[in-house]
C-alpha cells in the first residue's frame, strides 16, 4: 500500500501538477487510512490495495465520525480515497473502486458572510484613511504599504480571485494597458480575468512605488506582484491580516475573510443581472453547480424584481397580495 500511495502522490505532483496544499492534504489523508487498516482487527502491517473493500472505507469514516471530525473534513478524506483508488483502477492494480459507492456525509448549507455594495466601498476606502493615523508618520514605506493594501482589496473585489491566486501573481501576469490579469487557478488552469477601472488605477498607483519595498539587488524572476514589508512575496497569512486590519479601520464591525470578498464579488454581479455562466468563468469554477451556491444570496433581489415586473404578482392572486401565486 505504501508503494501505491507513493506512486499516486508522484502522479499528482508530476502529471496533474497538483498544488503543494493538495499534496500535503492527500498525503495526510492516505497515511491516516493506512494507519486505520493496520490497526483494525485482523489488520496487516503492510496491507495490499486488493484487500480493501467498501466495508473498510465505511469503517474508516465511522471511526472519524466517532472522533467528532467535521463533516467537511470527512468528505475531503473520502474524496482522497476515491481519487487514489480510481488511479489504481486506471493502472490495472484494482478492478473496482471500493470507495466509489460510499456516500459522502451530507454537508450543512453555510452562508459565507459577505458585504453589501456600500460596505464594500467602505472597506476599499479604509487603507487611505490609515495615512492620517499617528502611527503612519513613523512607519517606513507607509505610502507604499497603503497603496499595496488598496490594490489588494480593489483587486479582490474587482476580480473574485482566490487568496492563493492573488498571492501567486507575478508582475508579468498583470496587463495594465488592457486591464487584464492572467491567473493560475486550481489544477494550474489558466484564465484571463478583467479588472475594473478602480482596481486598475489602484494597481498602477501601487506599481509606481513597488520598488521602494523591493530588496536592493533582488532580481528574482518571476517578480512577485505583491511584496511584504521585508521585500519578499506576500503570503496568504499576510493578506488575511491586511483584510482584518482594514476591516477594523473601516469601522464596519463585521467579520469577513478573503473568501467573503470573493463571495461579495459573485453576489454583486449576480444581483446586477450577470449571467451565471459568466460568473463561473470569472471565478474559475470547473462546474456550474459550484457557482450556484451564490444564487441563494440573490434570491431576495430576484423576488423583488418579480414582484415589481410580473403582472400576476401585482394582481389579486400574486405575491403582492400575500399569496404565492401557486395552486
Amino acid at each position: 500500500m505504501r508503494a501505491a500511495i507513493a506512486a499516486y502522490l508522484e502522479h499528482l505532483r508530476g502529471e496533474r501538477d497538483a498544488s503543494s496544499h493538495t499534496l500535503r492534504n492527500y498525503q495526510a489523508d492516505l497515511a491516516q487510512f493506512l494507519a486505520y487498516l493496520r490497526e483494525r482487527p485482523g489488520g496487516s502491517p503492510n496491507p495490499e490495495p486488493s484487500t480493501v473493500d467498501e466495508l473498510a472505507v465505511r469503517g474508516f469514516l465511522a471511526g472519524l465520525h466517532g472522533k467528532k471530525l467535521a463533516r467537511s473534513s470527512m468528505a475531503r478524506k473520502l474524496a482522497a480515497l476515491r481519487s487514489f483508488f480510481r488511479f489504481l483502477c486506471r493502472r490495472g492494480i484494482l478492478s473496482a473502486n471500493p470507495a466509489e459507492l460510499v456516500r459522502a456525509p451530507r454537508l450543512p448549507i453555510r452562508t459565507t458572510p459577505h458585504l453589501s455594495v456600500d460596505e464594500a466601498f467602505q472597506l476599499l476606502a479604509a487603507p487611505t484613511a490609515r495615512l492620517t493615523a499617528p502611527a503612519a508618520r513613523t512607519r517606513k514605506n507607509t505610502v507604499a504599504l497603503v497603496r499595496r493594501d488598496r490594490a489588494i482589496l480593489e483587486l479582490f473585489y474587482a476580480s473574485g480571485l482566490r487568496i492563493g491566486e492573488l498571492t501567486g501573481l507575478s508582475v508579468d501576469q498583470v496587463d495594465l494597458q488592457q486591464g487584464l490579469v492572467r491567473v493560475r487557478g486550481k489544477g494550474r488552469k489558466e484564465r484571463i480575468v478583467p479588472v475594473g477601472r478602480a482596481a486598475l488605477a489602484a494597481l498602477i498607483s501601487y506599481r509606481e512605488v513597488r520598488g521602494s519595498l523591493q530588496r536592493p539587488g533582488d532580481g528574482a524572476q518571476p517578480a512577485p506582484l505583491f511584496l511584504n514589508a521585508q521585500g519578499g512575496r506576500l503570503g496568504p497569512r499576510g493578506v488575511s491580516q491586511i483584510v482584518l486590519r482594514n476591516l477594523v479601520t473601516s469601522g464596519l464591525g463585521k467579520k469577513i475573510t478573503t473568501h467573503g470578498l470573493r463571495h461579495s464579488f459573485a453576489t454583486h454581479l449576480l444581483d446586477a443581472g450577470a449571467d451565471l455562466r459568466v460568473i463561473q468563468e470569472l471565478l474559475g469554477h470547473a462546474r456550474l453547480s459550484t457557482t450556484q451556491r451564490y444564487t441563494h444570496v440573490g434570491l431576495d433581489k430576484i423576488m423583488e424584481i418579480y414582484d415589481r415586473a410580473h403582472p400576476r404578482a401585482r394582481s389579486g392572486g400574486g405575491r403582492a397580495a400575500g399569496g404565492t401565486g401557486r395552486a
